[in-house]
């Protein structure tokens, strides 16, 4: 199994290091010529939505990413990545990928200090602690989006299909768990194709 993790900005090592622990072969998307690497699932890690947005358009990464996304591709997208999935942002601002039938907020607990840590149940894990570092979360979901989490009553973990977004950061947990569920769908994708 190749996963390839977006790394034009954010926190991606961490991502890595996990996968890589649960056995997982990863490479970091950086340029358009990385994806002619064949891989079999996505990570898009939490960081700035905004400039990440800018460099995937600019590095045209943006077109072939959302082409792979929209046919099937397994995807864990977390804090940011979230965003960048999202169809919908709260205020109008034009999404990125626009892959994941669901409506985010940006920032929607504040700024840095804001950020917090909470453990939650997530639907086929159990409880997990949870890392919010000026995390979004989800307002709404449209037909066929399972909520996996919710915290303080807001929607924080979703999955649609092969795509998993998640308004924390499951790589700062110490915990597993959310990316060997990530790399269950990578493997049932695998075999489909």
């Amino acid at each position: 199994m190749r996963i390839g993790v977006l790394a034009v900005q954010g926190a991606f090592a961490e991502h890595e290091a996990m996968l890589e622990q649960l056995g997982a072969e990863v490479f970091e998307i950086r340029q358009k010529r990385d994806l002619d690497r064949p891989f079999d699932g996505l990570v898009l890690p939490g960081g700035e939505s905004t400039v990440m947005k800018k460099l995937l358009r600019e590095l045209d990464l943006l077109e072939p990413l959302r082409r792979k996304i929209k046919a099937g591709m397994p995807v864990l997208a977390t804090c940011a990545g979230l965003i960048l999935l999202a169809e919908r942002l709260t205020g109008g601002e034009p999404p990125c990928f626009a892959t994941l039938p669901v409506t985010v907020r940006r920032n929607a607990y504040g700024r840095q200090l804001g950020s917090f840590t909470q453990e939650a149940e997530v639907r086929g894990i159990g409880p997990f602690p949870m890392a919010f570092i000026r995390a979004p979360y989800v307002e709404a979901v449209q037909n066929g989006v399972e909520v996996l989490a919710a915290v303080q009553g807001k929607m924080v973990a979703v999955r649609y299909q092969n795509q998993i977004g998640l308004a924390f950061h499951p790589e700062l947990s110490g915990r597993t768990d959310l990316h060997r569920f990530f790399l269950e769908r990578v493997k049932q994708y695998k075999k489909q194709a």
